[in-house]
């Protein structure tokens, strides 16, 4: 169990450091200010982290709300001098397993690090188990492609955050998939019959924001012929997903954040308010924290939007998923395009494994569209994916589990004897039985799948 403690108190720390070290936990670490927290936060993986409130320059909440999206798997335990219910919500809602309030019983505080770290333990072992199966995700969420721990940890708290209908803000890469979770969270929002209205904000000019968002009435201006509803009233007993919110002029941010407090508008030219019951989801590639301290972004409407945040990694950061996508994409275009490919070549699934992907899965589903354009033969090769095979690939040899090589050495065989299953079992002194049920477990692997496809 790894155990980081923040408090700007050393006598607290150390308190606590010698408690859990009496106990038997030895892997513990400490910090003393919210900015250091959150750095080690993010570069490191803590089980649990107890944090305390009252911090100078960035409090206990505030290292919470920029630290649990990034760390879905952490659990933390609120140590606080103040019994104040509406921050425990606000901390709880914020991700918080536990709200502990100062002097804390040492007993009732071994007793939460334990529930807390059991908890952690089950919903790891749920995604871990779950793998790439449609069934194991969060039912709204099903249309995203992954077997990714992170992703799945992230995935099934949207979906619980989903249920109050606050307003969430998702940020991350571009190219993660910001608008395909923000279309989960309405679906499984309580109002998923209602529409789901998506606006690249940076895409209006800011002449015409007041018209697109909130409408205009007949004659409002030269050319209204006809009344016109904005995105709000569109979005109306639904969801109104605001893209790229951190480009959104500072002059007009205070008209957005009215309507988010008012829930209500005037269209232009018009004198009768309009009152609308939408759930906002906005997201942004920017750090709008960081546009908000060089005075580009309203922090009051950055509260109003980012009710709760939820940061999608990016996709080198998605264990296992880029085989999977990469054959979610390549069975997609082989039916859009009308071709018969099987697989990747081992050369060319070893590039796409060990590419960076600044564009993230939108750029990985780019070069899977254009290989399968130029594809002129049964398996993408390196050339369709216009890249360079390294020499190394996965038959080659290299550092890995006897499970692991075994199974490459199952290809390796079976490649060079074209695919007969006679000759294979018998080069591998197994039964052919036993081989066909090597390889129908091999299949279920994104890794093999592909290489084993036409053998």
């Amino acid at each position: 169990m790894r155990i980081l403690i923040i408090d700007d108190e050393e006598v607290a720390l150390n308190s606590i450091k010698r408690l859990l070290k009496w106990r038997g936990i030895r892997n513990v670490d400490t910090c003393s200010s919210g900015r250091e927290a959150i750095t080690k936060i993010r570069e490191t993986e803590f089980d649990i982290v107890l944090l305390d409130l009252l911090m100078p320059e960035i409090d206990g909440l505030q290292v919470l709300e920029a630290t649990k999206p990034y760390r879905p798997h952490t659990e933390f335990i609120i140590l606080t001098a103040i019994d104040d219910i509406p921050t425990t919500v606000k901390a709880v809602r914020l991700g918080a397993y536990d709200y502990l309030v100062k002097p804390v019983d040492n007993d009732l505080l071994l007793l939460a690090i334990k529930r807390a770290y059991e908890r952690r333990g089950l919903l790891i072992g749920l995604s871990s188990s779950a793998g790439f199966c449609k069934s194991n995700l969060p039912q709204a969420f099903t249309e995203i492609v992954t077997q990714c721990p992170r992703m799945c940890s992230l995935l099934s708290y949207a979906q619980v955050m989903a249920a109050g209908g606050n307003p969430i803000m998702i940020t991350g890469e571009s190219g993660t998939g910001k608008e395909l979770v923000a279309r989960g969270i309405h679906q499984a929002g309580p109002m998923p019959q209602g529409p789901f209205i998506a606006v690249n904000v940076s895409a209006i000019p800011a002449s015409m924001f007041e018209s697109q968002f909130f409408g205009h009435a007949k004659g409002a201006f030269t050319g209204a012929d006809a009344p016109h509803r904005g995105y709000f009233e569109q979005a109306d007993g639904g969801t109104l997903f605001l893209d790229e919110i951190g480009e959104l002029p500072v002059g007009l941010q205070s008209k957005l954040l009215r309507v988010l407090e008012e829930k209500s508008f005037y269209p232009l030219g018009s004198s009768k308010p309009v009152w609308v019951d939408v759930r906002v989801i906005s997201a942004s590639n920017r750090d709008v924290e960081q546009a908000c301290q060089e005075g580009n972004f309203r922090l009051d409407l950055l509260y109003r939007l980012k009710s709760i945040h939820i940061h999608l990694p990016p996709l080198r950061e998605r264990e296992g998923d880029i085989p999977l996508l990469a054959l979610h994409f390549l069975r997609k275009f082989c039916k859009a395009h009308k071709k018969e490919i099987t697989g990747f070549s081992p050369e060319a699934m070893d590039l796409l494994n060990s590419r960076n992907y600044p564009g993230n899965v939108r750029e990985l589903s780019q070069m899977i569209n254009n290989a399968v354009l130029v594809a002129d033969s049964n398996f993408i090769l390196p050339s369709h994916l216009g890249m360079t095979a390294t020499g190394k690939s996965s038959l080659s040899r290299q550092l890995c589990t006897l499970k692991e090589n075994d199974e490459t050495h199952l290809v390796y065989v079976l490649k060079n004897v074209n695919g007969d299953r006679n000759r294979s079992a018998q080069i591998l002194g197994i039964t052919v039985r036993q081989l066909q049920r090597k390889i129908a477990a091999m299949k279920k692997n994104p890794q093999w799948e592909s290489v084993l496809g036409d053998i």
